[in-house]
């Protein structure tokens, strides 16, 4: 590696793609080989120039979704020795957990608030050049509370096919068209019902409330896993 980073941005933002390429630069410690604006031009110049690190938004045309998450894995892939630090303008735990699903080497997962604190940035790019990880303290405390609610969540105590009964209850669907989605037997959904019932403490004195506060059991998992 050079003395110093040699760094493609990618950003769709012009401004803000401009204006990092600047505070970068001015730094001294880093050479900007390219700035992009969407995730194709990013790896077709990361394929032709191999740089130090790559700096990436988490969103970016076509899709505006995940398209700096899934750069990054492709990097990694083609090319071991460039780290990459995706930046997110929220600290959203889901997404953390989706960069680094395949391990946290050469990675880095910073708020995008981070950009003008030009030491904590410097110092993330230079932890993944060296093929280390970094992620941002924001992040951390939520990634915790995400891990603290899944272990605490009864619904882990239920069979990936209960939680898609589950998930078709909480579109408000009756007991046959459930059956009808999964293409089971009215009376098998029924039994999955009652396990579910079961295994979420739901007993038979709260008949009338058990369908609506199993799904609202649901409904409050599934928005820590997105939201958090």
């Amino acid at each position: 590696m050079s003395e110093r980073l040699r760094v493609v941005i990618a950003e769709d933002n012009y401004l803000v793609r401009e204006g990092t390429r600047r505070l970068l630069e001015d730094s001294g410690e880093v050479e900007v080989l390219a700035s992009v604006s969407t995730a194709e031009e990013l790896l077709e110049v990361v394929d032709g120039l191999r740089p130090d690190v790559v700096l990436t938004d988490i969103r970016m045309p076509p899709g505006h979704h995940l398209e700096g998450i899934q750069a990054a894995h492709a990097i990694r892939q083609r090319h071991p020795g460039t780290g990459v630090v995706v930046l997110s303008q929220h600290s959203d735990a889901a997404y953390a957990l989706q960069l680094f699903r395949n391990g946290t080497e050469g990675l880095g997962y910073l708020l995008k608030s981070r950009v003008g604190e030009l030491d904590e940035l410097l110092h993330a790019l230079r932890e993944v050049a060296a093929g280390r990880s970094v992620i941002d303290a924001g992040v951390v405390e939520r990634l915790v509370d995400y891990r603290a609610r899944q272990a605490e969540s009864p619904l882990r105590l239920l069979s990936e096919r209960e939680v898609d009964v589950l998930r078709e209850m909480a579109e408000g669907k009756s007991n046959g068209a459930i059956a009808e989605a999964l293409h089971l037997s009215e009376s098998s959904v029924e039994k999955y019902v009652n396990t579910i019932f079961s295994k979420l403490g739901l007993s038979e004195e709260r008949s009338v409330s058990r369908r609506v506060t199993a799904v609202l059991a649901f409904l409050h998992d599934a928005n820590g896993a997105t939201t958090a």
